[in-house]
C-alpha cells in the first residue's frame, strides 16, 4: 500500500477514493469526530482497523452510508416506521442500530447481528460514500483512548500504521448519538 501521511486535497480527492477503492484506511473528518475508515464490504479492510485500533473484536464498527438505500446491502428490510424514524434524524450525528442477521456479515456485526449506521451530515464525505461505497469509521484512536482531536493526535496513535491522513476538520468535535430501533420509540444507547 502507498503512504500518504497528508492529502491537502481533502475527503473526496481521487487519491482518498483509490487508496480505499484498494482497501487502504485513513484518518478523515467527518460530521463528527475523526474517523479511521476504510470501505465496509472489504473483510480484509474491516479486520484491519480492528488490529491498528486494538478494539474489541466482539464489537461492531460503525457503517457510514451515503442515502437510506444502502441499508438493503447489509440485509436491512426498511419498514415503513423505520424509514419515518431515519428520516427524521438522518442526515446527521445520530447512529442508529439496525438488525443485521446475515452470516456473511458477520465481520462486521461481530455476532450481535445489529449494526450501527449512520448517514453523516457532510457534502464532501456524502460524495466521498457514493463513489466508494459504505465505510467503516471509528473515531480515531486506539480503544481506551480519548479521539484524536486533531491530525497531530491521530498521527501519534496510528503513524504509519495508516495509509493516508486528510487535513480538514471534523465539525461537532464531540462522537455521534446512538439509538436503537425497537418496538415503536426509539431507545436511546448513547447521548
Amino acid at each position: 500500500m502507498e503512504e500518504f501521511h497528508m492529502i491537502a486535497r481533502g475527503i473526496n480527492s481521487p487519491g482518498v477514493r483509490a487508496m480505499l477503492k484498494r482497501g487502504g484506511i485513513g484518518i478523515v473528518p467527518t460530521d463528527t469526530i475523526l474517523g479511521l475508515v476504510g470501505v465496509a464490504r472489504r473483510r480484509s479492510t474491516v479486520e484491519r482497523i480492528y488490529r491498528v485500533r486494538r478494539r474489541n473484536p466482539k464489537k461492531p464498527l460503525i457503517v457510514l452510508i451515503a442515502r437510506i438505500e444502502d441499508l438493503r446491502r447489509f440485509g436491512v428490510r426498511i419498514t415503513p416506521r423505520m424509514r419515518e424514524t431515519l428520516n427524521r434524524v438522518w442526515p446527521g450525528p445520530v447512529s442508529v442500530v439496525l438488525p443485521c442477521r446475515s452470516k456473511k456479515l458477520s465481520y462486521l456485526h461481530r455476532g450481535t447481528r445489529a449494526i450501527a449506521f449512520r448517514l453523516p451530515d457532510h457534502k464532501t464525505l456524502a460524495m466521498l460514500l457514493r463513489s466508494v461505497g459504505p465505510l467503516v469509521a471509528p473515531s480515531a484512536n486506539p480503544e481506551g483512548l480519548p479521539p484524536a482531536k486533531n491530525l497531530r493526535e491521530a498521527r501519534a496513535y496510528f503513524g504509519k500504521n495508516v495509509d493516508f491522513y486528510v487535513s480538514a476538520s471534523s465539525r461537532r468535535k464531540k462522537a455521534s448519538s446512538v439509538i436503537r430501533i425497537k418496538g415503536v420509540r426509539p431507545m436511546v444507547i448513547r447521548k
